[in-house]
């Protein structure tokens, strides 16, 4: 008898094997499905982004830059914040909530109205083409001071997009470009840069929701002292501008900025922020569509190398097997 209780226990406390077998194709399959999720965001981000070039070249001298740049984080903070309420993010605080103002301060104010102040002297193309010096600029820092490294494919894909970047601005697009415009699109780039690099190290304890509105209000907040002119010349600008700030607020500010604080979170700063080498492609396809900006030749080569040097670099963020 107590050999029989003694082999009944030993039955009942063994592991059951197939119980356990289905955990790595569940494990398996919920990478996969994060992966496609924030392949899906970022693509969603690289065409919000695109049309935000556009958008500003569309308002042209109807709204000028101080008060566009208001206008537009305004309408972004406001979705934000209508967003953070349903959800209820944790609140920052401390060091993060630091960093995110800084974030707020490069990014949403900074680089927005410098980009705003290179489009009155570039078109939408050329613009693109600066202010994608930044991924370039991330991927080095984040590889040196967030020692994210420097991975083959990453290395590879930037150098092939970097060519693309070249060839569209020597031979595809910007005939309307100065000197004044050149500079501020590379003031922009290097605000961008910064702010990434700024919001990967909050990312690593802020919501990315908590980070995107806080960031956004910040951003307001800062463009606050262009808020008479705003006024005034909202009430003379005709209604596609506005609705065009509207959109730019709505879509390329807060929904663009909140899967980008999504992605980024996931992904390492360097290799998404080289995907956004592909958003002068999409600017020159959008330009050709909505401004009749018809695309040369190597605009299309380079648009191309974009678009595989973006593919290329993507490869990095992949696991190995095995």
């Amino acid at each position: 008898m107590p050999r029989t209780t003694r082999d009944t226990d030993e039955l009942r406390s063994a592991p059951a094997p197939i119980q356990s077998s289905p955990a790595l194709p569940a494990a398996g399959a919920t990478a996969t499905t994060v992966r496609w999720k924030v392949l899906t965001a970022m693509i969603v981000v690289l065409v919000l982004w695109a049309s935000a070039f556009i958008a500003i070249r569309f308002v042209g001298d109807a709204i000028s830059p101080g008060p566009l740049a208001l206008g537009r984080q305004l309408v972004g903070a406001a979705a934000l914040v209508a967003v953070a309420i349903i959800r209820r993010p944790p609140l920052l605080r401390g060091r993060t909530l630091a960093l995110v103002a800084v974030y707020g301060v490069l990014w949403f104010a900074g680089y927005t109205l410098v980009l705003n102040l290179a489009e009155r002297h570039l078109d939408a193309g050329t613009a693109a083409m600066l202010v994608n010096i930044a991924p370039l600029l991330v991927a080095v820092a984040a590889g040196v001071f967030l020692k994210e490294g420097f991975p083959r494919s990453l290395v590879i894909g930037l150098l092939v997009a970097f060519a693309g970047v070249v060839i569209i601005a020597t031979g595809g697009v910007g005939a309307h470009a100065d000197a004044l415009g050149i500079v501020l699109g590379v003031l922009a780039a290097v605000l961008y840069a910064l702010g990434v690099l700024v919001q990967k190290v909050a990312l690593r304890e802020a919501d990315a929701l908590s980070a995107t509105w806080v960031g956004c209000v910040i951003g307001a907040a800062v463009l606050l002292p262009f808020l008479p002119q705003t006024i005034v010349e909202l009430g003379a600008a005709p209604a596609p501008a506005v609705w065009a700030m509207i959109y730019l607020g709505v879509f390329p500010t807060a929904v663009a900025f909140l899967l980008w604080a999504y992605v980024l979170k996931r992904s390492p700063a360097g290799v998404t922020a080289s995907a956004t080498l592909a958003v002068p492609a999409i600017v020159v396809l959008l330009g050709w569509v909505l401004l009749g900006e018809l695309p040369t030749v190597l605009g299309m080569v380079g648009g191309a190398l974009c678009l595989i040097g973006v593919a290329l670099s993507r490869r990095a963020s992949r696991p190995r097997r095995g």
